[in-house]
């Protein structure tokens, strides 16, 4: 099951946080396919987010073909995403590094900046794609 965390500072919308998060679960493997997503009812009971914008993100997850719904039955996961599963040894040397990141100062928004910049060196196909970042005025990089 997914446990949704709703983050209204973040600027990005709530529907599009609940698609991510959810597909987050699938490609760790903590959603497969065959698993029932959380009902509607679940997900607003535990976020407090209107009924309307879960069943937008579980419309967005079906046009995507992640899941289906299956009338009076909830909706499902049709099929999986990527090859990472939770219990990778790579989640765990990724956790050390987190932790000694954390450890030497850094905040969460240094990490992801760190990350993303190395991401970006070893998968360049997906920068290519992406949304330019916005830099503040005056900062010349």
């Amino acid at each position: 099951m997914v446990d949704y965390r709703i983050d209204r500072r973040s600027g990005v919308a709530t529907y599009v946080q609940i698609v991510q998060q959810t597909k987050q679960a699938i490609r760790l493997g903590l959603l497969a396919p065959g698993d029932k997503l959380p009902t509607a009812r679940e997900v607003v009971e535990a976020t407090a987010v209107n009924p309307n914008t879960v069943l937008k993100a579980y419309r967005e997850l079906e046009r995507e073909g992640l899941v289906e719904a299956r009338r009076g039955l909830g909706t499902f996961v049709r099929r999986s995403l990527g090859a990472a599963p939770a219990d990778s040894p790579l989640r765990a040397e990724l956790e050390d590094w987190a932790a000694r990141a954390r450890e030497s100062g850094l905040e969460r928004e240094d990490v992801a900046a760190l990350f993303t910049a190395v991401l970006e060196t070893h998968y360049p196909e997906r920068a290519a794609h992406a949304a330019p970042a916005h830099t503040p005025q005056g900062d010349p990089s």
